[in-house]
């Protein structure tokens, strides 16, 4: 895999939506860790595997491919007291029960400990998430209808 395969793989996974693919070929290792749905942002980790023919002598190598990041000074600290709601599982998001109902919530809603935020569905499971908290939903971090990650946030919620 060249550096042109390796650019645009880090591209379609930034506009993708997901936090973390992992990519296990017979010589090298791919890792890429996006960071924020609204921006498309991108590490990936490129670690050649030496076969398990080859001498002792040869040597793992890693590269290292970033994008501008923007800095976390940048970030207003107000938002310090903001709680983010993350992913319990694997799987694929739904705002809604079904395309012709309503979201279960939008940004400005009030939530109480009970309310269902979102639906996963896993292996064709579909898992309602509900809120432990009670407060306002500020943001919804992932788009209808696309994978999602393990602890990939997903709601931010002001309790006060």
């Amino acid at each position: 895999m060249d550096i042109k395969e390796i650019q645009n793989l880090i591209k379609f996974v930034a506009k993708s939506g997901a936090q973390e693919v992992k990519l296990e070929m017979d010589d090298f290792k791919i890792t890429i860790v996006t960071k924020g749905s609204e921006r498309a942002e991108a590490t990936a980790l490129v670690q050649q595997v030496p076969m398990a023919v080859a001498p002792p002598s040869v040597v793992e190598s890693s590269v290292v491919v970033e994008t501008p990041t923007e800095s976390p000074a940048a970030a207003p600290a107000a938002e310090d007291h903001l709680i983010t709601i993350k992913s319990p599982m694997i799987g694929t998001f739904y705002r809604k029960a079904s395309p012709d109902k309503p979201a279960f919530v939008e940004v400005g809603d009030v939530v109480k400990p009970g309310d269902v935020l979102c639906v996963v569905e896993a292996m064709k499971l579909f898992n309602e998430i509900e809120s432990e908290l009670s407060g306002k939903i500020v943001k919804i971090l992932a788009d209808d209808a696309t994978p999602i990650e393990f602890d990939q946030p997903l709601f931010v919620l002001d309790p006060s």
